[in-house]
């Protein structure tokens, strides 16, 4: 068996990293670069974001892939951008927007009236187009063949959904929330219950727990202190 570098001692004894995942990567993507760069296969993520949203994610090493289940259970924190006045199958921008109606009459207070409306312990439903499972298969490949997907309501937990700004068509709002939340749902059901329809147009991921964006390093960062490290 070959021997393990330094290096990949301290990366199997294991370590958390926090990373800012860009634009466009999936967070497997994440995984796999770190682990091609340190060189062992035991490296996981705590906790999803999709291809268009940047922000925080956990990376686990080594023997500290058995806290994976602590950190995705912690309390998470977004910056999202939902655009009024249309929907998306997807309800996001993965997805073409299909115009719904106009929201120029929308105002500051009917948004906040909405958004506490959703805040505090609700039910939601997940996307169609979504990686939970029916028939141990992911339900967006359904999706995505047009057949017609049903899934449940869920309990989550909407701590704070905060407006921050209206430039319509777009809001900008601050949602904090348990985990399993989706905000692509939260931002279809806003939408729907303002009648004008929105989607998920922007989100980054600023929180976990106690750990935030603003600790985290860029993929490349990383990538480039780890392969200094190697080079010693």
């Amino acid at each position: 068996m070959k021997e393990l570098t330094q290096l990949q001692q301290l990366f199997t004894e294991g370590k958390v990293l926090l990373l800012d995942k860009p634009l466009e990567w999936t967070s497997f993507d994440v995984v796999a670069k770190i682990r091609n760069v340190i060189k062992i296969k035991k490296v996981g993520h705590a906790g999803t974001l999709d291809p268009l949203a940047t922000g925080l994610l956990i990376v686990c090493t080594g023997k500290y892939t058995k806290r994976i289940n602590e950190y995705m259970g912690q309390e998470k924190e977004y910056l999202a951008t939902f655009t009024l006045g249309a929907r998306t199958p997807t309800y996001d921008l993965e997805s073409e927007p299909e115009a719904v109606a106009s929201p120029q009459n929308v105002t500051e207070e009917d948004c906040r009236r909405v958004a506490l409306s959703f805040t505090g312990d609700i039910m939601q439903v997940p996307p169609a187009h979504s990686a939970i499972k029916q028939g141990g298969k992911p339900v967006y490949l359904k999706a995505r063949k047009g057949h017609d997907v049903q899934l449940e309501p869920r309990p989550v937990t909407i701590k704070a959904f905060d407006i921050l700004a209206l430039r319509l068509p777009e809001v900008d709002v601050r949602v904090v929330c348990t985990t399993g939340t989706y905000i692509r749902s939260l931002a279809h059901d806003f939408g729907a219950a303002l009648g004008c329809g929105a989607y998920l147009s922007k989100l980054r991921r600023t929180r976990i727990g106690d750990f935030r964006v603003e600790e985290a390093q860029t993929v490349d960062a990383f990538v480039a202190e780890v392969r200094a490290a190697q080079n010693e």
